[in-house]
C-alpha cells in the first residue's frame, strides 16, 4: 500500500490531472497534422470528427498509404495518458472509507488496461482493444460500485454514464450496427471519461488532503 505525506498528496492530484491535459493538447496537435483518410471517406483531407477514429492518428500511414505525420504527437499523447491513468488507478482505493479486496482488483485491472492500451499502435490493434476493454470494464464496474457504497452519488451517476457509453462503443464495434456513428460516439465517450477521471482525481485529492 502506498505511503503518503504532504508532497505525495500534491503529486497524486497534479500528475494524473496534468497528464490528461497534456494528452488533450497533444492529441489536438495530432488531429491538426493528420493528412486525412478514413474508412468512410478515404480521400478526405484532414481529421474529421464524424469519420475518423482516434486510433487512426496512431497509424504509421493513412488508409491511402500516405505517411501519417501526426503519429508522433498521437503516440506520445497515448503514452502520457496511460501513465497518468495508471497512477490514478494505483491510488484510487484511497478514496474509499472501507478497504476491500475488490478495490485491489479494481486498481490492478485499471492499471493492466492502461499498460495493454499502450500497444494500440501495433498490428494487432483489435486484439489489444478487446483485451484492454475487458480489464477496463472490470475496473469501471468495481469503481462505480464502490462509489455508490461510499455515497459519492455524483461520481457514481457520472461513472454509470461513462460505463454505458463505453459498452455502447464495444457493442457497435462488434456488431457493426450503426457503425457509421461510432467515430463520433467514440469521441463523446472519451470526453465524458476524461472528465470523470478528472473529477475522481479531484475527489481523491480532497480526501487525502484532509487525511494527511
Amino acid at each position: 500500500m502506498p505511503t503518503f505525506n504532504t508532497k505525495t498528496v500534491h503529486y497524486i492530484v497534479w500528475l494524473p490531472f496534468v497528464g490528461m491535459l497534456v494528452f488533450v493538447v497533444f492529441y489536438t496537435l495530432a488531429a491538426i497534422q493528420y493528412p486525412g483518410s478514413s474508412y468512410a471517406a478515404k480521400n478526405q483531407t484532414g481529421f474529421q470528427l464524424k469519420h475518423d477514429y482516434l486510433c487512426d492518428l496512431l497509424n504509421s500511414e493513412t488508409l491511402t498509404g500516405i505517411q501519417n505525420t501526426s503519429r508522433t504527437y498521437a503516440r506520445l499523447a497515448l503514452a502520457v495518458l496511460c501513465f497518468s491513468l495508471s497512477v490514478l488507478w494505483l491510488y484510487l482505493p484511497q478514496l474509499f472509507t472501507l478497504k476491500t479486496r475488490a478495490q485491489k482488483v479494481m486498481s490492478a485491472a485499471g492499471m493492466m488496461s492502461m499498460i495493454i492500451t499502450l500497444f494500440l499502435a501495433s498490428e494487432v490493434h483489435d486484439v489489444i482493444l478487446r483485451i484492454a476493454g475487458v480489464f477496463g470494464t472490470i475496473a469501471l464496474i468495481i469503481a462505480i460500485i464502490e462509489l455508490y457504497i461510499d455515497r459519492y452519488i455524483m461520481l457514481f451517476v457520472f461513472g454509470m454514464l461513462c460505463l454505458i457509453l463505453f459498452l455502447s462503443n464495444y457493442y457497435i464495434y462488434e456488431t457493426e450496427l450503426f457503425l457509421d456513428t461510432l467515430p463520433l460516439i467514440q469521441k463523446v465517450t472519451f470526453t465524458f471519461c476524461i472528465l470523470w477521471f478528472m473529477l475522481l482525481n479531484r475527489a481523491l485529492y480532497k480526501k487525502l488532503h484532509r487525511k494527511y
